[in-house]
């Protein structure tokens, strides 16, 4: 575990950076006072970080996910030729 304060971490961020992906803990100081860690990501945590920000949104309930994924392809279903449709949709206008 090491401690830095701010105005060191700021001008060498990328090295400390590097040193909590190795597995180290920094401490972040601010006049002495530990203000925050920097740590590697947690076990299971998805390196993607559209992925692990979706999942601390499901965590604490602000987004559901879905209840099933589809697999395979989108079904298509048979639709009528444009000028059918039209002309359907003017038999109906006339009936009213």
């Amino acid at each position: 575990m090491r401690a830095v304060g701010l105005k060191v971490l700021k001008n060498r961020l990328s090295e400390y950076v590097r040193m909590a992906a190795g597995g180290e803990i920094i401490l972040v100081t601010d006049r002495d006072r530990v203000v925050a860690e920097l740590r590697p990501p947690s076990e299971g945590r998805s390196p993607v970080a559209e992925d692990a920000l979706l999942a601390d949104l499901v965590k604490k309930g602000l987004l559901t996910p879905p209840r099933s994924v589809r697999k395979g392809p989108v079904p298509t279903y048979p639709a009528a030729p444009l000028a059918q449709i039209l002309e359907e949709l003017d038999q109906d206008r006339a009936e009213r």
